[in-house]
């Protein structure tokens, strides 16, 4: 490869003003790049800050709870407890659906065994296969009212079970709004520190004069 005569080497010279244009083109892409990077720093500082000075009100949640279980804890952003209230929710409604159905069944086998129709058996349903009661009437229909209030009353509690859950969703949701300003930092501590009473204390000895003395108090 040969190289070029230095003689035919010319120097490029660029004209002022497109030097001048490039740098401003380049000072305003910095400007802008900085100024957006600047205004979404400061945005999710905000946000982070007003999610951090958030407080709930009480009433509201209490009111949310109210409405529909769990609206207290959603306003209140304690998300982590919602899957306890419809938990116990659902639990008890599955609790009340399983004891109605065993009334149902043994108020039907109560009643098809104490009339004089022989064509109502379906207690025979809730006997072995096979089984033969001749005879023994009277004991299973002792059996089968003992079994129907036995679910007539876990129905019944079943059922107040759901208003207590949803009284305590509430009551949890406004006790939770009003202890969210309840200071627990680190700084909540009681400490014994002397102090000089400059003023001194009255002694029996001597009631008209009074001498410094040192004691200690108690800072919370």
């Amino acid at each position: 490869m040969r190289a070029l005569p230095i003689d035919s080497v010319h120097p490029v010279v660029l004209p002022m003003d497109s030097v001048m244009e490039s740098t401003k083109a380049l000072q305003d892409s910095t400007i802008t790049v900085y100024t957006d990077s600047l205004q979404r720093t400061v945005g999710d500082t905000l946000k982070i800050n007003r999610f951090k000075d958030w407080k709930p009100d009480p009433i509201r949640a209490m009111w949310l709870g109210m409405v529909f279980p769990g609206g207290g804890q959603i306003y209140n952003r304690k998300y982590w407890k919602l899957p306890i209230v419809y938990g116990g929710v659902v639990a008890c409604i599955y609790a009340v659906n399983w004891n109605a159905q065993m009334l149902r069944d043994y108020s039907q086998a109560y009643q098809d065994i104490t009339d004089n129709d022989p064509t109502t058996n379906s207690y025979l349903e809730m006997l072995p296969l096979g089984y033969d009661i001749t005879g023994r009437e009277a004991h299973f229909k002792s059996v089968f009212k003992r079994k129907k209030d036995f679910y007539r009353r876990y129905r019944d509690l079943s059922i107040f079970f759901i208003a207590g859950v949803y009284v305590l969703s509430i009551v949890d949701a406004y006790v939770d709004a009003e202890l969210s300003t309840f200071d627990i930092s680190p700084d909540l501590s009681l400490s014994i520190e002397p102090q000089f009473i400059s003023g001194g204390v009255y002694t029996s000895s001597n009631p008209f004069s009074a001498t410094p003395a040192i004691a200690f108090k108690l800072n919370y």
